[in-house]
């Protein structure tokens, strides 16, 4: 599945929405994917900062708990839990939890998709 953030007005999303619902009626396949809507490309760069994108990259590689993401990128685990909700919020990561024999259950992060496509008009 492909994610897909971009610049978009509410007509130009449901626009792109009733062509999809007709391309169902006349059962055409639509490729998978997410698309995830902004308003300005401030917004998206606002979600999805450099360090952000980074997080995402190290978490296609394999699952990783919060504290494992934060040592792969050399950053403050706290910062690295901010930027996880922050992104699963805005539904580019998901979060699940895992039974961690001996010490309870730890969260692990994974991607949405395996890509993520960027596309901001200004």
């Amino acid at each position: 599945m492909k994610l897909i953030a971009r610049t978009e007005s509410f007509e130009q999303m449901a626009k792109r929405s009733r062509d999809r619902a007709r391309k169902l009626a006349r059962g055409e396949k639509i490729p998978a994917q997410k698309v995830i809507s902004f308003e300005s490309p401030f917004d998206i760069f606002e979600v999805l900062t450099t360090e952000r994108i980074r997080l995402c990259v190290v978490a296609r590689t394999k699952p990783y708990s919060v504290t494992g993401l934060a040592t792969a990128l050399k950053r403050d685990p706290k910062s690295v839990r901010r930027d996880v909700l922050k992104l699963e919020k805005h539904g580019v990561l998901r979060t699940r939890f895992e039974i961690n024999p001996g010490h309870g259950r730890v969260k692990i992060v994974e991607p949405v998709s395996q890509s993520l496509e960027l596309r901001a008009k200004f």
